[in-house]
C-alpha cells in the first residue's frame, strides 16, 4: 500500500476500534456460553509514530470491576498493518479508565511493558459497509507473558467493522494448551454503542 493510503487505513482501523461496545444480544441468545460484557476501547496519545488504544472490559453486572487492562499499538510494518500489545506495569493505575478517560491523561511509555510475542497482523477487506479488518497472529507464534509471577498465555484475534467488533481472545493453559476462558465457542460479538 502507498504511504498515504496506509495512514488512512490505519486511522480507519483506530476509528472502528475506538468506542464502547456491548454483546447484549449474544448474551441473551446464549447465556450459558457468553457473559454479558461491556468493552471500552479508548484512543490514547502515547506514541509519535503510531496510534494507540486502551482497552478494558467488565461484566455488566459489575461495571465497577473492569479487568484485562491492555494497550494496543496500531502501526505499519514491512508486511502491512500490525497490532502490538502492551501490558500495564501497574494495572490498578488505569483500572476504570474505560469509563473515566481522565485516568489516561498522564499515561507515559514508562507505565507500559511491551509484550513482544503478542502481535497481530491485520488483513483489510473492502465491503459495501466499509472496511473489514481481520487481525490474527503470525503463524507459529504464541502470546506468552508474565503477570504477577504467573505465566500467562493468550490466543489473540479480532475482527473490526464500522459498528461491530468480534473478539477471539481466549486464555490458554500453558501446560495443557487447552483454552480456559474467553471465546471458547466462537467470537464474542460486540455492537458499538458509542464512538470515541
Amino acid at each position: 500500500m502507498e504511504r498515504d493510503r496506509v495512514i488512512k487505513v490505519l486511522q480507519t482501523l483506530a476509528a472502528y476500534l475506538a468506542g464502547e461496545f456491548d454483546n447484549q444480544d449474544q448474551a441473551r441468545e446464549s447465556p450459558a456460553w457468553f457473559v454479558h460484557l461491556r468493552l471500552w476501547q479508548r484512543p490514547v496519545h502515547l506514541f509519535e509514530d503510531s496510534l494507540a488504544i486502551f482497552a478494558e472490559q467488565s461484566n455488566v453486572l459489575k461495571l465497577d470491576q473492569p479487568y484485562r487492562q491492555r494497550l494496543l499499538r496500531l502501526q505499519e510494518d514491512d508486511r502491512g498493518l500490525k497490532v502490538q500489545y502492551y501490558q500495564f506495569k501497574d494495572p490498578s493505575s488505569v483500572r476504570g479508565a474505560g469509563q473515566q478517560p481522565e485516568l489516561l491523561d498522564r499515561l507515559t511509555e514508562d507505565a507500559i511493558e511491551l509484550l513482544p510475542s503478542c502481535t497481530l497482523q491485520v488483513a483489510v477487506n473492502s465491503t459495501d459497509q466499509g472496511l473489514h479488518f481481520i487481525a490474527s497472529p503470525p503463524p507459529d507464534t504464541q502470546c506468552v507473558f508474565s503477570l504477577g509471577g504467573n505465566t500467562i498465555q493468550v490466543a489473540l484475534g479480532f475482527e473490526a467493522m464500522r459498528d461491530r467488533f468480534l473478539s477471539y481472545d481466549k486464555g490458554i493453559d500453558p501446560e495443557t494448551q487447552r483454552p480456559i476462558w474467553g471465546a471458547l465457542l466462537g467470537a464474542y460479538e460486540f455492537q458499538k454503542v458509542r464512538s470515541y
